[in-house]
């Protein structure tokens, strides 16, 4: 049987901005050999795949080009939104996940934002791993790590914006991901920030989810508020809004699909 797949636009409400993440909702259990086949097949830096489970939740997971991972932002986003809009769920309905990270939620909130319950991932201070800012081509004004990524805080928006990173040797000098931030420039968000992740296959992702995980809880420390906007001023941008809650955060974001399409292998 041909099983859908649709690409969806996310942490944005506008069509070809955000980051696509590919959803897919199987019908049985599949390898996780052939999961990571359709990811590279669609190329993108997320593919979800959902599976419904017996207490009414999903089980969710999320693979790169190149490997699985264990925690995605955009993509759980894009599949509450498939989910809801396809309707496989009522839009009064929390969408439930079963994911490495634990269980994650996500409900539909005011003026079309879905709003994730996600866990918090502050960072703690570290010495840059050996090559980071090299690779980076920044002076950091702070480094820190939480267990996924590396968090680097620079002096501006602008060193955020025009930043050039050398992939080659980032690869090298980092586990998953490393997340570039300051504070915002534009009046309109609070932090800015961009995510490169090539150690996984992918060179930079366009919004990041997982890092809000420790953007949120880090920039609320920083600025005595909890609830902010941060832009990832990647090519394609997007907004995603924080709420730290203890050792869980809310992330909000919108999501649009641009692409339906059938997997018939």
């Amino acid at each position: 049987m041909p099983i859908e797949i649709v690409q969806i636009d996310a942490f944005t409400d506008v069509p070809f901005r955000g980051n696509p993440a590919a959803v897919c909702l199987l019908d049985e259990p599949q390898e996780a050999a052939w999961m990571q086949e359709v990811a590279r097949e669609m190329n993108l830096s997320e593919t979800a795949f959902l599976l419904r489970r017996d207490d009414g939740g999903f089980d969710l997971r999320w693979f790169t080009p190149a490997v699985e991972v264990e925690l995605c932002g955009h993509a759980t986003l894009a599949a509450a939104h498939f989910l809801w809009q396809d309707g496989y769920l009522g839009t009064d309905a929390e969408a439930r996940f079963h994911t490495a990270s634990g269980w994650l939620s996500a409900r539909l909130g005011d003026g079309g934002w879905i709003v994730m319950d996600f866990p918090a991932e502050p960072p703690r201070a570290c010495e840059p791993p050996a090559g980071l800012l090299a690779a980076l081509g920044v002076e950091a004004r702070w480094v820190g790590r939480n267990r996924m990524d590396v968090l680097v805080e620079v002096a501006d928006a602008a060193a955020v914006r025009g930043l050039r990173p050398d992939l080659g040797r980032l690869r090298t000098a980092i586990r998953r991901g490393v997340i570039v931030t300051a504070a915002a420039d534009d009046g309109a968000h609070d932090f800015v920030s961009r995510f490169f992740a090539p150690a996984v296959g992918v060179g930079e992702d366009p919004v990041t989810g997982s890092a809000h995980c420790c953007l949120g809880p880090y920039w609320a420390a920083r600025l005595g508020r909890d609830r902010l906007a941060g832009y990832q001023a990647s090519a394609r941008g997007g907004t995603v809004r924080t709420h730290p809650r203890g050792d869980r955060v809310e992330l909000a974001g919108q999501a649009v699909a641009v692409l339906r399409a059938r997997l018939v292998v």
